[in-house]
């Protein structure tokens, strides 16, 4: 597969070279595949039939547009490139492992300006590599912020994280802020302080390098600053919207639970950017990660076809589609005229996201093995007894991070078993032996319950892994768990 995908990429360059970018040479009838979150499958139909409809370069597309998530849609890509939909979307962190795969098509000079152009640069940014763009940005709206109860909640003091747990102690309400066992809301203090974990890529993808502050003096203020959250007995370690009906006062969460919560709270929401948190004596406004989704196309072996893909896709994640998308499903735009407008800005949830950005960190390139070695911070700091357990904390974590540049091959490609397994919960690996050309085995049978979940991954990260949804245990046994890492199925045999 490798071996065809670069033949394949090598034509394609080559082609590229001699195409010529007329309206003529693009005109033509396209059979296509897009692939899209399955809210948004009658709209994108829509928007293509509005592409054949408006474009003035002959183009017609053909396309059929198939319900897959834009969490899922990388693993069935990686798993075979040449079976997968022409246009894609997909979640920003899925987008090194496709990169790698070389599943993402190079976006040529003119659409690449157009694109940095139109686009917030932080989602411009989430989908380079090396110097060079490879996807298109479709949104701009994964990211988080504060939901909080106005009966309960002053708004007088919801820049204040001290005053805002001081009033859900007066109250018996919760603080709900995911630090134990989370890697994506914990750097919240950490950015907050201004330190940053910067991950470099080459251009096929791989990871090179990490500049990484967390271990310094800031990061000691950021979890000094995090202990007085967690020591609260009425911190909550919950994103979920759906704790204000059990209780909580705040819920640090994002635009996809806005429904829940209006829901729940009515006329007694409030919605606002992130708090400041204060340590001796000197405030420091909570930071966050800000994510998009992105559309990707697959390098074809036509350069005609391919250059027809490319409108299209510019089409559909320009300034007018990305207004649609807004006015039938609130997705955040990722179009900064789009941004701008009078109905985004008017958007309570979107308004508190972008009263958050200016305190954001683009969720770029980050290293899969991360997640879970920065998970693990929050728990440490709760158990620390002092500064110097504090201090500890950070040491193991830069401990953890420099493994990463120092991993044997044999681990760096390997596969393990992860899950709800032997009484972990997803915070062990076991280890896996090759039994063949693209077989793989683990070294022990495990007793699972019928429901049990768990997914295979590649060098202790989550840039590979699979199936694409949890693999499910039907029923009750012990089983040795395979995996072909040429088809990417998973499966069990009985002990």
């Amino acid at each position: 597969m490798k071996k065809f995908l670069a033949i394949l990429l090598t034509v394609v360059m080559a082609l590229s070279m001699v195409a010529s970018a007329s309206a003529s040479s693009v005109a033509g009838t396209y059979d296509i595949t897009i692939w899209a979150a399955e809210k948004v499958v009658d709209l994108f139909r829509q928007q293509v039939k509005d592409f054949n409809d408006t474009n003035t370069l002959g183009i017609t597309f053909n396309a059929t547009v198939e319900p897959v998530g834009e969490d899922t849609a990388a693993t069935q890509m990686i798993t075979d490139v040449t079976a997968g939909a022409d246009i894609f979307c997909f979640a920003q962190d899925q987008f090194a492992r496709l990169v790698q795969a070389g599943a993402l098509k190079q976006l040529g000079v003119k659409a690449a300006e157009t694109v940095t152009a139109d686009n917030a640069a932080g989602v411009v940014a989430a989908a380079t590599s090396g110097e060079a763009l490879y996807a298109y940005p479709m949104t701009a709206d994964n990211g988080y912020f504060m939901y909080y109860d106005k009966s309960v909640i002053p708004e007088a003091d919801i820049d204040s994280m001290e005053a805002i747990i001081a009033d859900c102690e007066a109250n018996q309400k919760y603080f709900a802020f995911a630090i134990k066992g989370n890697s994506y809301y914990t750097p919240s203090f950490f950015f907050g302080t201004g330190c940053v974990s910067e991950w470099t890529t080459d251009d096929d993808g791989n990871f090179i390098e990490v500049y990484d502050t967390f271990n310094s003096p800031q990061g000691l203020i950021a979890v000094k600053g995090m202990k007085k959250l967690v020591s609260s007995p009425y911190h909550l370690s919950s994103s979920q919207g759906s704790e204000f009906a059990s209780g909580a006062a705040v819920v640090v969460t994002g635009t996809w639970d806005y429904t829940t919560v209006e829901g729940i709270l009515g006329d007694n929401m409030g919605v606002a950017d992130l708090p400041s948190f204060e340590v001796d004596g000197k405030e420091y406004h909570l930071g966050s990660f800000n994510g998009c989704k992105l559309l990707g196309v697959k390098p074809q072996v036509d350069a005609v076809r391919q250059a027809a893909l490319n409108q299209l896709a510019l089409y559909l994640t320009g300034e007018k589609c990305q207004m649609e998308r807004f006015e039938a499903l609130a997705w955040g735009p990722s179009n900064i005229a789009v941004q701008q407008s009078d109905a985004v800005q008017a958007n309570p949830g979107l308004a508190a996201l972008l009263a958050q950005s200016p305190y954001s960190i683009p969720q770029g390139q980050i290293h899969g093995s991360w997640w879970d070695i920065a998970k693990v911070i929050g728990d440490d700091v709760k158990n620390a007894e002092d500064e110097a357990g504090l201090q500890a904390a950070l040491d193991n974590y830069t401990d953890k991070i420099a493994s990463l540049f120092t991993m044997s091959d044999d681990v760096k490609f390997g596969w393990t078993l992860i899950g709800a397994v032997a009484g972990t919960m997803w915070d062990n690996d076991f280890p896996m032996t090759k039994i063949s050309a693209s077989e793989w085995k683990t070294d022990e049978a495990f007793a699972m319950d019928a429901g049990t979940e768990f997914k295979v991954r590649q060098g202790l990260s989550w840039d590979n892994n699979f199936p694409a949804d949890n693999f499910k245990v039907e029923e009750a046994g012990t089983y040795y768990v395979l995996f072909n890492e040429s088809t990417g199925e998973v499966s069990t045999v009985a002990e």
